[in-house]
């Protein structure tokens, strides 16, 4: 997991700014309880993440930091609520893939604009999926997966997250890579959708590994490939799907914490410090891989960057597709 980190991010060996530094920078901030409004419903990874983070934050900023979970719309709502409050280090977002960088291209109009309204401070995890099928599908490996689906084109349904997550943008990619055709379901939240497989109401889903990782151990799922760069060390015998025939796949879930445009950079640099610092705790680092996630500290300007490049590589996906949400 380390190496898909490595890969996704290309991030460096240090930190561009030092924990005292950034203090230095700051003897004023924060005075007040601290907001981070989070995109998706308590209780999933993302939420529970933030969660981890927030007592060791409340050590180091001596004041409280609160969550509020406004989800919808792909993670619109909360990140409107974001880019639309003072740019003062009091309100800040945490995004995913959908919200940050791919609601440009499927959404006709947006209430905000992704790289314009807000200054990235850190990526703060990684997330693989798995392609997983029901035993009774016809296909053991993705390459007899493939060639059952364009045997049978527009027959095999494949769940998914909801519109616009980042699982159902892998399942696009991965039929426009493999040239099958498969009937998208979209599910609110990977859970239903694993959930749906296990039960053999659709044959196939990409999910996250929590949804799914019990249930593929039990020998209840057939697990085809996970998306991610590299292998998880969690299912060493499970190939990635450009090992297992469509090379240079990669489609790995993502969720950082980003502030409205125009905070001041030493608010933005304290935030990175005390933030990574506590994405590179033992303790947190541990519970978060027991969560199916990867910790993924960076610099403001390394998370900027992905941010920009992600953007234009799902806009060629969803421009293929004509995949467009109301």
């Amino acid at each position: 997991m380390n190496r898909i980190v490595r890969n996704l991010l290309a991030l460096t060996a240090g930190m561009t700014v030092l924990a005292g530094a950034g203090q230095a920078q700051t003897p004023d901030y924060p005075t007040k309880p601290i907001r981070i409004v989070v995109t998706f419903p308590p209780g999933g990874s993302t939420d529970v993440v933030v969660r981890m983070l927030v007592p060791r934050l409340n050590e180091k900023l001596g004041q409280q930091v609160v969550v509020d979970n406004r989800p919808g719309a792909g993670g619109n709502i909360g990140l409107t609520a974001v880019a639309r409050a003072p740019a003062d280090g009091y309100t800040l977002g945490v995004g995913a893939a959908g919200g940050l960088s791919a609601n440009v291209s499927l959404y006709a109009q947006m209430p905000f604009d992704p790289i314009k309204d807000f200054k990235p401070v850190t990526m703060l995890a990684a997330i693989p999926f798995v392609l997983i099928g029901h035993p009774s599908v016809a296909a053991k490996t993705q390459r007899e997966l493939i060639a059952l689906a364009k045997a049978t084109p527009g027959k095999l349904s494949i769940g998914h997250g909801g519109n616009g997550t980042a699982m159902h943008l892998s399942a696009q990619l991965f039929g426009q890579m493999s040239g099958a055709q498969f009937v998208e379901v979209p599910y609110r939240g990977s859970g239903p959708a694993a959930l749906d497989v296990l039960a053999g109401q659709i044959p196939l889903a990409v999910v996250d590994l929590p949804s799914a990782l019990q249930h593929i151990k039990a020998g209840k799922l057939v697990a085809y490939a996970v998306t991610s760069p590299q292998r998880l060390s969690m299912l060493p015998d499970v190939p990635t799907v450009s090992e297992a025939g469509l090379t240079g796949y990669d489609s790995t879930g993502w969720f950082g914490l980003v502030a409205p445009a125009g905070t001041p950079a030493p608010i933005v640099a304290r935030l990175n410090v005390e933030v990574t610092a506590a994405l590179n705790d033992p303790e947190i680092k541990s519970s978060m891989r027991n969560l199916g996630v990867e910790p993924a500290p960076s610099t403001a300007a390394e998370f900027e960057a992905y941010i920009r490049s992600e953007t234009v590589k799902w806009a060629k996906v969803i421009k293929t597709s004509g995949t467009k949400l109301d």
